[in-house]
């Protein structure tokens, strides 16, 4: 298991929040930084954190996004090579990202318009960046007792059920995976074992966020996932307001 770290951007600034909260005009906030996303790239470079990943949370054709964006961009050119961007990402601008640094590009959206897998934009997006350096955001909530894809920030129910099959079958196209558990993204009100059993049995890389809150979580984690999960923290990390030292998980890692 290694650690991944995160960065998350909403209206042009660094924030932690409650995933399942972001709907437009409102959003449920757990941290707001003064400092820019630079900063914290720089600080995971610094820490020798490679593989976490920038995320823009506003809605693409937004001023918001728009002022998040450039922000995403700052911290890529900060820790070049060490990052990968997600939010509102396709095939026409996945080459920015690359360009200013980022290690893959981040899709979930893009590839399950109208909810349903579409194999033409999964290709394309294969062919825009090529397969390694492509992470595919699996982020998931749960319903009728199994987990579904969710799209469009969190909010909509896709059609694919998060299972074994659907890892093996996207892993053909992509070099990793991140998985929320967007039931319990931001919440620090415990890990979804559920979710880590699942995901687990991923023949590629796969990286676990939501609900860590303190280092006990970790080691959860850790079991639940057989070593085999890597795992990002947020909120409940020091430098956004939590209790878990970054210094002390890079020492860990």
């Amino acid at each position: 298991m290694e650690f991944r770290p995160c960065i998350d951007i909403h209206s042009g600034k660094v924030k932690q929040i409650v995933g399942g909260s972001l709907k437009d005009g409102s959003v449920q906030e757990n941290f707001v930084s003064e400092n820019g996303a630079a900063y914290f790239a720089r600080m995971y470079k610094e820490y020798g954190l490679p593989g976490g990943h920038v995320i823009i949370l506003d809605r693409q054709g937004t001023t918001e996004h728009e002022a998040s964006e450039k922000e995403a961009i700052s911290a890529l050119k900060a820790f070049e090579g060490g990052m990968m961007a997600g939010g509102g990402i396709n095939d026409k601008n996945a080459a920015r990202f690359i360009d200013a640094g980022a290690s893959h590009v981040i899709v979930t959206s893009f590839i399950f318009p109208d909810g349903e897998l579409d194999d033409d934009r999964l290709l394309r997006m294969k062919k825009a960046v090529g397969k390694k350096r492509l992470c595919i955001d699996l982020s998931c909530r749960k319903k009728d007792g199994r987990y579904y894809v969710v799209t469009d920030r969190w909010q909509r129910f896709s059609k694919s059920v998060l299972d074994e099959k659907l890892l093996h079958t996207l892993s053909e196209s992509c070099d990793e995976f991140l998985v929320h558990a967007s039931d319990v993204e931001g919440k620090r009100a415990g890990i979804d074992e559920e979710v880590i059993g699942i995901i687990k049995n991923s023949p590629i890389t796969v990286t676990y966020a939501g609900g860590v809150r303190d280092t006990d979580d970790l080691e959860r984690v850790k079991r639940a996932g057989d070593g085999k999960v890597n795992v990002t923290v947020g909120s409940a990390l020091d430098i956004f307001g939590g209790s878990i030292s970054l210094k002390s998980i890079a020492e860990m890692t």
